[in-house]
């Protein structure tokens, strides 16, 4: 196994202005390093301090970002001008005021997504890939977390006990009644939604064996929020035509592209990196047999360690001339 480094605090920080958002920031490691940039799943979800355990920092000048509405980026929650347009135009615009020409991108779940897209727009600036779980953000993506013949299948019991009410026999139409629930100005029913949402997902992604909270159990800010996130992308397909990474993957051909998948993630299936890895030429991939969908547990932090370390070993000739 190979273990992630030792925590480091980030040694700049910026407040990047954006329309009504203000975009956190923050830079540790090697000034004169390889730039790379941490993209966050969720959405919404924010990044940690552990992110940066990923990369040497004597190699890497290693960038947090936390997206719109999330993390330290304000106004929290805020979903007005927060679309993929508009975080890819953000990743560029910090892109240039940190004087990068290139930089490799490592993604997680839907930062995967925000990565292929930002690449695939502008393929010029990506010196290479590390993507973790991909989602691709297709409707069959959707169904199998919220169809009737997707994961509920595996865990039909948690999925009574969370967002049955909400079931309208099609994963389009449920995602529609949540999302309205979640943006009405019912307080306790935006609450309940937030809460039966979260712990859906949290169940999908670290086990049926963790049980709903009672009815009455609060629920915090910080949940209310991610929820309000997720559910803003998702009822809008996250801002893509049906199949839009795949299409397009072409824009990636030659950039160094790696891929690390858990076997056992529910969330994302294998077979969407399997899909990813087949379009994408050049690409590698990575099967973590315990792996699940977080980027936790020795095999999977030692999996995407090792991703860095080899991506800086084949990018290093460029970046030290």
């Amino acid at each position: 196994m190979t273990p992630p480094f030792s925590p480091i605090e980030p040694h700049a920080t910026y407040r990047i202005p954006r329309g009504p958002h203000v975009i956190a920031v923050e830079e540790s490691g090697n000034p004169e390093g390889i730039p790379v940039i941490f993209l966050h799943g969720g959405p919404g979800s924010g990044c940690k301090p552990h992110h940066r355990t990923f990369f040497d920092p004597a190699t890497y000048r290693i960038i947090l970002m936390d997206q719109r509405g999330a993390g330290l980026s304000t106004p929290h929650g805020c979903l007005e001008a927060n679309t993929t347009p508009d975080l890819i135009e953000d990743l560029e615009v910090i892109r240039s005021q940190l004087g990068i020409e290139r930089w490799v991108l490592f993604g997680g779940s839907w930062g995967v997504t925000l990565a292929l897209l930002y690449a695939e727009t502008y393929p010029m600036a990506v010196a290479g890939l590390i993507l973790r779980g991909s989602f691709l953000g297709r409707q069959r993506d959707m169904d199998w977390f919220l169809g009737a013949d997707g994961v509920r299948r595996l865990l039909g019991d948690v999925w009574f006990e969370t967002l049955s009410d909400y079931d309208r026999g099609d994963p389009s139409k449920t995602l529609k009644t949540l999302h309205q629930a979640m943006t009405g100005k019912d307080e306790l029913e935006r609450r309940r939604v937030a809460r039966a949402w979260d712990h859906w997902g949290a169940a999908v992604t670290l086990g049926a064996t963790l049980r709903p909270p009672a009815a009455d159990h609060s629920v915090s800010a910080k949940v209310i929020q991610q929820a309000a996130l997720e559910l803003h992308y998702a009822v809008h397909h996250y801002y893509m035509v049906e199949n839009e990474i795949l299409k397009n993957i072409g824009q990636l051909v030659g950039i160094p592209s790696m891929i690390v998948h858990g076997r056992q993630d529910l969330v994302c299936p294998l077979e969407s990196s399997l899909t990813l890895h087949g379009a994408l030429p050049g690409s590698t991939l990575r099967i973590v047999e315990e792996g699940g969908h977080i980027a936790a547990g020795d095999q999977m932090v030692s999996a995407l360690v090792e991703a860095t370390l080899t991506m800086a070993h084949q990018l290093e000739k460029e970046f030290t001339r």
